[in-house]
């Protein structure tokens, strides 16, 4: 998992995605993208990698009236459904 700002979180959606949009949680598995992750030196499995764009789960939570630790949790768990198969439309 990974905690990215606006500008990066933007530039991963404009390469992979083709828009220009700051997603609040983004997940790839190892065949959408081009090059390979670099997975730690153990013999667990990988599903793929959870992006969450903390200034905007921020924002979000803020909204929310929920903190932003909150938020973060909720987006990784959206994100790990995603990475079991789990979509919404």
């Amino acid at each position: 998992m990974a905690i990215v700002d606006n500008k990066k979180m933007l530039d991963i959606s404009s390469k992979y995605l083709k828009d220009n949009k700051v997603h609040n949680v983004l997940t790839f598995t190892d065949k959408e993208v081009k090059e390979n992750f670099v997975y730690p030196p153990d013999d667990s499995k990988h599903l793929g990698e959870i992006l969450v764009c903390y200034p905007k789960a921020k924002e979000e939570a803020k909204h929310e009236g929920i903190s932003p630790e909150e938020k973060v949790i909720e987006l990784v768990e959206h994100g790990a459904l995603h990475l079991l198969g789990i979509h919404h439309d």
